[in-house]
């Protein structure tokens, strides 16, 4: 599979992992400033095992410059995919795009537009009628990417925090009593 000039999609294999889950790091800390609950160094190990787990099924791509041998060439960046299995029945097979990244010094040359268009043909190809990914409320460049290649809202997600937090209120309760 081919990218923007220079640049090559190919599956990832599991010499890969370890670099999936350094650039997925990398990925979850930046999500952070958009709300993200994930904890980036945390799940190094978590990620370094899905990525292995997905190179070995066929579900990992990764961009690499084409101008290097594939052995020692950096990734650009990666997609993950898969077909959604289990759950409720539906009247469509979907296939879910997860953890898109491209490293920041090389966004806007299209590596992310080759990615994503290469897990939509892997999915369609294992029959997927429909392609869902999850993007953050306030990453409105992330919003924005996923618009421009026909992704429309379809759910949302709502959230409220409970019970005890680190986070300092806004504003102090009412006791009720008009004060």
């Amino acid at each position: 599979m081919t990218g923007p000039p220079g640049v090559q999609v190919t599956p990832a294999t599991t010499d890969d992992a370890d670099t999936v889950a350094d650039l997925w790091v990398a990925l979850a800390a930046d999500q952070r400033r958009h709300g993200s609950t994930l904890l980036a160094a945390a799940n190094r190990s978590a990620v370094r095992e899905w990525a292995a787990s997905r190179a070995v099924t066929g579900e990992l791509f990764v961009a690499r410059d084409s101008g290097e041998s594939d052995a020692t060439a950096a990734l650009l960046g990666f997609v993950g995919f898969t077909l959604e299995h289990g759950g409720y029945d539906r009247d469509c097979t979907r296939g879910i795009v997860s953890n898109l990244y491209v490293v920041p010094e090389r966004r806007g040359e299209g590596i992310g537009s080759a990615l994503l268009n290469a897990a939509e043909q892997a999915l369609s190809s294992a029959g997927a009628d429909a392609v869902v990914l999850e993007a953050l409320a306030t990453n409105d460049r992330a919003r924005a990417f996923y618009a421009e290649h026909g992704y429309d809202i379809h759910r949302v997600e709502l959230r409220k925090s409970v019970g005890t937090t680190d986070e300092t209120p806004n504003e102090t309760p009412d006791d009720g009593d008009g004060s």
